[in-house]
């Protein structure tokens, strides 16, 4: 399994940042997205940024991980994790809906 961690551009010089996020500092390749300014919230994995996320993206993922974490520590009550899952019926995505 491929997890993604989301990580804040805290320094740009041409096609490499310095990111930081889940407690860690490092250096990302960022030659599939272009240079991004400081603030910039991206998807990165073994050192590369895959793509920009939104600063909700990023709060959701993040939130996702923890949960991740919290089961692999034994936590069974992960609900809190996905405020924006919860009391509603989840739906699937466009592509995957059948015609109405």
């Amino acid at each position: 399994m491929c997890i993604g961690i989301p990580m804040q551009i805290v320094e740009s010089a041409d096609d490499l940042a310095v990111c930081e996020g889940r407690g860690a500092r490092a250096r990302i390749n960022c030659l599939m997205i272009g240079a991004q300014a400081p603030g910039t919230w991206v998807l990165t994995f073994q050192g590369t940024a895959l793509r920009v996320l939104g600063a909700d993206e990023a709060a959701q993922t993040n939130a996702a991980l923890d949960a991740l974490a919290a089961v692999l520590a034994g936590d069974t009550e992960t609900g809190r994790h996905f405020a924006d899952l919860a009391g509603r019926e989840p739906e699937l995505p466009a592509h995957l809906r059948g015609p109405r």
